[in-house]
């Protein structure tokens, strides 16, 4: 089964693909999906949405897990975070794709064991879950290769 995991953002959406085996896992691509801070908000979303796309076609997935926005601190990052992931759901959609949603804490759970897991704990647990030679840069896309793993890991449990 091949999961993309996605961390969403309107700047940067970070972003994993893991193939989930028998034997164990395997990490195919990771990186971001970067939107650039002169253009407009629409038209930012209209560029993450066509690299997803382009991310669809190049990895076709079985299951998309997408980070849940669990709480926030600031409303202004809030509501772009709420539209990027609202053009990752409506894209999964068109796609007729099965989407797993996961918090942030389910991901750290589910990775390490430990809710409370700081950026390089993930990325650490994230090598060493996937034997990578060096840790998976920057936070955003390893976060895609966390919540990935996390999602295949549920969607195979429920």
């Amino acid at each position: 089964m091949i999961v993309l995991g996605i961390d969403p953002g309107t700047a940067i959406t970070g972003y994993g693909v893991v193939r989930h085996t028998e034997s164990g896992l395997e990490c195919i691509e990771y990186g971001c999906i970067r939107t650039p801070k002169e253009e407009a908000h629409p038209a930012r979303l209209l560029l993450l949405e066509k690299g997803l796309l382009r991310l669809l076609k190049a990895h076709p997935p079985d299951l998309v897990a997408v980070e849940r926005l669990f709480f926030f601190r600031n409303l202004t990052t809030a509501m772009p975070v709420s539209e990027a992931r609202g053009v990752i759901l409506l894209s999964c959609a068109r796609k007729r794709l099965p989407v797993c949603e996961l918090t942030p804490l389910q991901v750290k759970m589910t990775i390490g064991g430990y809710g409370r897991a700081d950026k390089k704990q993930v990325q650490r647990m994230v090598q060493e879950i996937l034997k990578l030679p060096s840790l998976p840069k920057p936070d955003d896309a390893a976060d895609g290769l966390g919540i990935a793993i996390a999602g295949g890991l549920a969607w195979k449990g429920g």
